[in-house]
């Protein structure tokens, strides 16, 4: 018996290193190519001697999640950074691929600037710029937290946020999909100015595509569009990343663990349709403390253009450049969303369309 189990150990032992082998080849080989074709465009490329030159031996941790740690750098030439250190790589490392290949391409006030990257043996990092007030999500969930934002300012940040969308979605040369809109992939400059991040489930596809095929959902639960996972609701496009904003806008506005958490749990009724219910009453939803009209006007703007955000069917939801139009409307001019339809899966003959919705004309709509 013994004989028979180190034969068996033996045999496991060699054919783990070498699946550890080629799928390590796959991913350097995919690096590779990638840096073949884009040359001279690719950010800067740094040795791992540099990142650690440059962040004191990982001294100071900015933030850390399941696949890679963030740390504080500082530049030669006097600017600070954020190292973005791999532990490990999804697959075939195509989330590093996917953040350079993607963000590489952006120059956009509301896209972090991507600085340079390292790639050398096993050591894969990203150098971005350095975002003072960190991300969103810390202004956003701590319950009884000072850190609340004033309307105006998150206004500015939603609206900061809808305008990188669409850049990504119409002012590239190729469209890009980011796939992980919420609180925590926003950062925030020194004047709180909104920058989308992590770029590691983006997809790119042609600007005359609207449409593209997955195989398996991407994105983070609770703010994945319902199409991503089921395509009873329609096709993946870029109204997937127009629900993941809506949801990521009306909690940033509501907040679930704020006065609302209460009355909605004392009811039978979803989050959005009570505050749906707040808004066909015109009932104050969610205004903590001493606020002026101009702030309640903020408030109930963007939690409009949230709920028309997060239609379950895609085409009933606007695009991003139609958002942006939308948040810089008169309030009274911003059409009522259709109710959520949330307790069951919606008929295809009933679903209002936000393309053929009667309201005041918006921007010209994308189709599907």
């Amino acid at each position: 018996m013994l004989i028979i189990l180190g034969l068996i150990v033996r045999k496991e032992k060699p054919t783990r290193t070498l699946t550890i082998f080629r799928r390590r080849r796959t991913e350097n080989q995919n690096a590779e190519a990638f840096l073949r074709i884009y040359g001279s465009l690719a950010p800067e490329r740094y040795t791992y001697s540099s990142l650690k030159k440059i962040t004191n031996s990982f001294e100071e941790k900015l933030g850390e999640g399941g696949y890679a740690t963030v740390y504080k750098g500082k530049l030669s030439d006097g600017r600070y950074v954020a190292v973005k250190l791999f532990k490990q790589l999804k697959g075939n490392g195509e989330d590093f691929i996917n953040e350079v290949a993607s963000i590489g391409r952006t120059n956009h006030v509301n896209i972090v600037s991507l600085l340079g990257f390292c790639y050398e043996g096993n050591e894969r990092a990203l150098i971005y710029e350095f975002m003072p007030n960190g991300s969103l999500e810390k202004f956003t969930f701590d319950k009884g937290s000072n850190r609340a934002l004033p309307r105006g300012v998150l206004f500015n940040i939603v609206d900061g946020i809808a305008k990188g969308l669409d850049y990504l979605h119409q002012g590239c040369n190729e469209r890009i999909l980011h796939f992980d809109i919420k609180p925590h992939n926003i950062l925030l400059d020194e004047d709180f100015c909104p920058k989308i991040s992590d770029f590691g489930l983006a997809r790119l596809c042609p600007q005359q595509e609207s449409t593209i095929s997955m195989l398996e959902a991407r994105g983070t639960i609770g703010y994945i569009a319902p199409e991503v996972f089921c395509r009873s609701f329609g096709n993946v496009s870029h109204k997937s990343d127009v629900y993941s904003y809506g949801v990521m806008v009306l909690d940033l506005v509501c907040g679930r663990t704020n006065a609302c958490t209460n009355s909605y749990q004392s009811s039978e009724l979803y989050f959005t349709e009570w505050i749906y219910n707040q808004l066909e009453l015109d009932e104050e939803v969610l205004v903590d403390g001493n606020v002026d009209d101009e702030e309640r006007c903020l408030q109930r703007k963007m939690i409009l253009v949230s709920l028309w955000c997060i239609q379950l069917h895609p085409s009933s939801r606007p695009s991003m450049s139609e958002v942006v139009e939308l948040l810089n409307r008169s309030l009274e001019l911003i059409p009522m969303p259709p109710r959520p339809c949330l307790s069951s899966f919606p008929s295809l003959g009933t679903i209002h369309s936000f393309e053929t919705l009667p309201s005041e004309p918006l921007v010209t709509p994308i189709s599907n």
